[in-house]
Formats: C-alpha cells, sequence, structure tokens
C-alpha cells in the first residue's frame, strides 16, 4: 500500500486575513474596543464544553479593574433543571426527544432580573458578564463576545471528564448520559440561541486549543463564510475506535498505529465537525454547522433550504471492520416513527458503498423468505437476557459483497456490515437513531454490555422486505446515465423513497459536473488524486486524495473534475450524493 496522501486537518484559505491570537493580544483588543467610558459592559456567552477556568484567569489577568457576573449563579438549581429536562433526557439508555426549550427557561427568573438590576448600577466599572447565557443579562453591552465549541471536541471533554451538561456539575458523570442530554437538550437549546443573536456578535473566540486562543471580529468571520459558500471544501475529519473496528483507516488516513482500532471515520457530518479557517498569522477552529447557519441557502440551495431549513440533510462517514467483526445488527426507524417517539422530522435512510471488501465479505440486508417474526423477536430478547447467542444466519439473509457494490438500506430494513470490508456509509443526518437488535454477545470499550434497542425495532421492521425483494430492490441498482470523452456516469442509489439521489463517475479525462441548485457531496473512492476546478476560474483549483469528502455548495454551480498528480492518465471515480429537489414535498419539514 502506497503511504497515505489523506489530508486529516483540511482548511479554508483565509490568509487575507489576521486573527488575534494569544490572550495578551485579544485583551488588548477589548480594551481598545470597549474604550475608556465607564460604565461599560461586557459579555462573553459561551457555548458548551468551554474551560471556564482558563478564560476566567485571562480576564482577571489581562482586565483586572472588571467586576465579574458569572452566569451560572442565576440558574435554576440542579435538580429544577433536571426535573425540566427529563421529559426529553427519558429514561431510555440511548434515545431521548429533541427538546423544545430555550437557554432563558435554564435561568431563575427573579435572579436574573435581580443581577441585571445590579450591572445596570455598576456607574464606575467595567462589569464582564461571563457565561452560557451572558447575552440574556444586558440589553444593548458594549461588546458582546461569543467563545464557540465544536460538539466533537465537547465529546472529547465529557469522556476526559474536563466538561458537563448546562447546569448540571457532572464533569465526572457518565458519559452516555451526557451525550444524551447534550443532543437532545443542550446543543438545541444553544444552536437556537447562537441563531438568535448571531447578527449581534462582536467578536468569535476559539479556545479549543488550550492556552492557545485565537479571536476575530463578525465583519471577518461573515467574509470568510460567505467565501466558504462559493468554493468545494472540506470539514475536519475525526475517527473514534469501536469493538467492531478494523485496521483499515489507520493506514489509508494515516492514523496512530497504536490504537487498538478505529471503526468510525467521519469526514462529513457537519453537525458535528469542524471547521479550520487558516489566517496568515494562525487556524481558526469553529462548528462547521455555523456556515450552515449563517448562509444556507447559498450552501443548501434554495429548495433545500425550504424543505430542511438550516440543516445539513446529508452526511458521509466510513465504517472500518478489516481484520475486525460484525457491526450490531440493527435498523433503523420510519419516517412516522421518529416523528412521533423522538420528535424527527426525517429518518436515517442509507446506504454502504463499498470501498474494499475481502474475498469473503458480506452484508447481512432483509430477511429470510417465510421466517416468524413472533419467533425472531422472541429469540432476540432471550439473547439479550443472556439465555442463548442469536442464530442471524437462520433469519437474515446473508449477500455476498465486493469492493464498489452499492447496497440501499431503507429505513425499516434489518441490516449489518459484516466482518473485511469498509463501507462509506452514506445516508441522511439522524445518524443516532440506530436500533440495535443483536450485538453478538460482546461488550463495548468500556467493558459494558451495548444498549439494545428491541422493544423500538421490532416496531419498525418492515417484514416483507425477504430475500427475493431485497435481491431486486437494494443491491447494486447500477443504470448507466451517461458518458462522454473520458468518462461514464452511472445512477447507483438510493431507494426511491430516499430524499437522497447518488451518482458514480469513472473517469480518465476531465468531466464536467453542476450542482443543480443543490449542495453536492463527493468522495474519491478510486484513485491516488484529482483535482476541482471552476470553468470560469470562480474559485481555486481544490486538490482531493483519495477517500476524502468533500461539499461543493449549491452556489458554485459549475465545477469539474480530473485526474491529477499520481493518477494523470489513470481511471479515478468519486461518489456523488444530493437532494432530489422533485422529491422534497413529501419531506418539507418546516
Amino acid at each position: 500500500m502506497k503511504a497515505s496522501n489523506f489530508e486529516k486537518k483540511p482548511a479554508i484559505n483565509a490568509k487575507q486575513f489576521s486573527c488575534l491570537a494569544g490572550w495578551k493580544d485579544i485583551a488588548a483588543q477589548i480594551i481598545s474596543s470597549i474604550g475608556t467610558q465607564r460604565p461599560a459592559v461586557l459579555a462573553i456567552e459561551c457555548y458548551a464544553g468551554l474551560n471556564d477556568e482558563e478564560i476566567l484567569k485571562a480576564i482577571s489577568t489581562y482586565l483586572p479593574e472588571a467586576k465579574i457576573y458569572h452566569t451560572a449563579g442565576a440558574m435554576k438549581t440542579t435538580p429544577e433543571i433536571e426535573a425540566m429536562v427529563d421529559p426529553y433526557v427519558t429514561d431510555d439508555p440511548v434515545f431521548g426527544y429533541m427538546s423544545p426549550l430555550a437557554l432563558l427557561d435554564f435561568f431563575d427568573s427573579a435572579q436574573l432580573e435581580q443581577v441585571k438590576a445590579e450591572i445596570k448600577t455598576q456607574e464606575e466599572h467595567l462589569t464582564i458578564i461571563f457565561g452560557t447565557g451572558a447575552s440574556l443579562f444586558h440589553d444593548a453591552p458594549a461588546l458582546l463576545i461569543y467563545a464557540d465549541m465544536p460538539r466533537w471536541e465537547i465529546q472529547m471533554r465529557f469522556r476526559n471528564q474536563n466538561a458537563g451538561n448546562i447546569g448540571a456539575n457532572n464533569k465526572n458523570g457518565d458519559f452516555a448520559y451526557q451525550y444524551k442530554r447534550a443532543f437532545f437538550v443542550d446543543w438545541r437549546v444553544l444552536d437556537r440561541h447562537k441563531k438568535a443573536i448571531k447578527n449581534t456578535i462582536d467578536f468569535w473566540l476559539d479556545t479549543t486549543q488550550p492556552e492557545a486562543p485565537k479571536m476575530i471580529n463578525r465583519d471577518i468571520m461573515d467574509q470568510v463564510m460567505l467565501s466558504a459558500t462559493q468554493q468545494p471544501f472540506r470539514v475536519v475529519p475525526f475517527f473514534d475506535p469501536g469493538p467492531w473496528g478494523g485496521q483499515w483507516l489507520k493506514e489509508v488516513m494515516d492514523l496512530d498505529r497504536s490504537e487498538k482500532n478505529y471503526a468510525w471515520g467521519f469526514d462529513c457530518v457537519p453537525e458535528e465537525n469542524s471547521l479550520l479557517l487558516q489566517f496568515e498569522n494562525a487556524v481558526f477552529e469553529i462548528p462547521a454547522i455555523n456556515l450552515v447557519f449563517n448562509h444556507p441557502k447559498q450552501l443548501l440551495g434554495e429548495k433545500v433550504y425550504e424543505a430542511f431549513g438550516d440543516e445539513f440533510p446529508i452526511r458521509f462517514d466510513f465504517l472500518d471492520t478489516m481484520e475486525g467483526g460484525n457491526l450490531s445488527l440493527q435498523v433503523h426507524p420510519l419516517r412516522e416513527y421518529i416523528s412521533e417517539h423522538f420528535g424527527m422530522s426525517y429518518t436515517q435512510d442509507e446506504s454502504y458503498y463499498f470501498m474494499e471488501a475481502v474475498d469473503d465479505a458480506f452484508v447481512y440486508l432483509g430477511l429470510k423468505e417465510e421466517i416468524s417474526a413472533d419467533i425472531m423477536i422472541a429469540e432476540l430478547e432471550e439473547a439479550q437476557n443472556g439465555a442463548v447467542l442469536f442464530d442471524a444466519d437462520r433469519y437474515v439473509e446473508k449477500w455476498p459483497i465486493k469492493k464498489h457494490d452499492h447496497v440501499l438500506i431503507p429505513s425499516g430494513t434489518v441490516h449489518c456490515s459484516g466482518a473485511n470490508s469498509v463501507v462509506l456509509e452514506i445516508s441522511a443526518t439522524p445518524y443516532i437513531f440506530t436500533f440495535k437488535l443483536w450485538d453478538w454477545g460482546r461488550m463495548g470499550l468500556d467493558g459494558k454490555p451495548r444498549p439494545i434497542s428491541i422493544d423500538h425495532g421490532k416496531n419498525v421492521i418492515q417484514w416483507d422486505r425477504t430475500t427475493n425483494w431485497t435481491g431486486t430492490h437494494l443491491i447494486n441498482k447500477i443504470e448507466t446515465i451517461s458518458n462522454g470523452d473520458g468518462w461514464i456516469e452511472e445512477r447507483t442509489g438510493l431507494d426511491e423513497t430516499s430524499f437522497i439521489e447518488t451518482r458514480r463517475h469513472w473517469f480518465s479525462k476531465t468531466v464536467a459536473h453542476h450542482t443543480g441548485g443543490t449542495v453536492n457531496i463527493l468522495n474519491l473512492i478510486d484513485g491516488r488524486e484529482a483535482i476541482v476546478e471552476s470553468p470560469t476560474g470562480a474559485f481555486n483549483p481544490f486538490v482531493l486524495h483519495y477517500a476524502e469528502t468533500f461539499i461543493v455548495p449549491a452556489e458554485v454551480g459549475d465545477y469539474t473534475i480530473t485526474p491529477y498528480g499520481e493518477s494523470l492518465g489513470q481511471v479515478c471515480a468519486t461518489i456523488k450524493a444530493y437532494v432530489r429537489l422533485e422529491n422534497l414535498k413529501s419531506y418539507r419539514i418546516n
């Protein structure tokens, strides 16, 4: 295998600008912006997961005159907050319900009003309001700074016991609860508030790297974000081990060889990935979802925005079982079920595109003919209780697969990728909603059983998706669409009930693409290198490497892809996913 050329830290070029770097320069800018007039109020609004101690230490060092109010002091008590969020967190070990709460709901109204009144009396002071909800404490602060944090970093801080949930003293708590609470409550609440105040923010603060803060003003951020919607770009991938994980990602992505395995590679999940902005003097990190919030129409396309709002509806990720094990046997909820039980408006229709597979690789997909649903569920429940091992081969059809096969998995279809393959999973975004039916009797990496969701799963399994139907409708539905000098375009899926269309291009010469008014997501599935260019020079050439996923905003329009560098004169291939505009009325969620 050739040495990896996978870029793990892709960045958007913003070298025409500089950012402030280091607490000393950041403090100098704050002092300059506020001036000498007193009273003056500075609000530092915080997303979850920040290191409060680091920021407060910098404030006390460089702004010693300031009187500081920490927003946590005006929040409701922990028991009150727990009672408020419990209906959305629920007692399910994995799933909750999407919360409609507002950030204001976390505060004690009397205490909030008392602090607001006290701040107004600070006639000779520089007052700093710090923490989550800081912007709620003053109607017009002299300066509003937003300290943001990508969700993947927050998850790492949960695991390392360096972060907790809003209004909860649970830094040392259980990661599964912290993540579930964040997913269903905290992040929904904080994102709604961020969107509500984004046009009043004066500066954005990045403290993702400890003791290496950066800050930029709103005008620069707006210009860089707008430029990102006019060019292809990548988000920052992240990788995670798992009980079934393999060894392929280590080699292809040049990851830490000392890790036992890598099961997942998340190369396009903007809700959790970050964006790196390469300034002249430093790299600035922000949540990738901010781009969706700030320029949804330019990024997603007008019609996609009308249907999905400021959500990124498609995700790409890798599932590596090479030298590993089977994934869990699983099923995804039907649209009506996910709406009723979890407050989501669309579900996880997906597909497995096989990037690699050994000779005996396989996928479990659909059920066998003439099985008993009652007996299968009973045996799954017995297996979950430890009485027996579930015989998946007796109930679920097992299909041989090879490299470049594409398997479609509409919601309600029982499925499981087997050992010794690598999947590029292309799916709708609600990726947390997987109902595990059987996990082969193994433990998670934490030594604990992984949660099984038979009670949910049995309610959504489509029992008529058996061998004959599955073979006809879901495996390698390849159709040649068009061809030209040095290229072939094929339609590969997804299922007709999905809003996602996928197209594969084989090419040895330049192939022309057009976004068609919808965001395009692509991966170089064959070939070492290719170059993405604008026929009109509207954006700088963009070089991509094998297995890299990239996003082409809807506003880009025309673009071309050509073999490049080591791949000149060779056949390359991309897989492209986009939203089917003709189906959007049935998927409208706003």
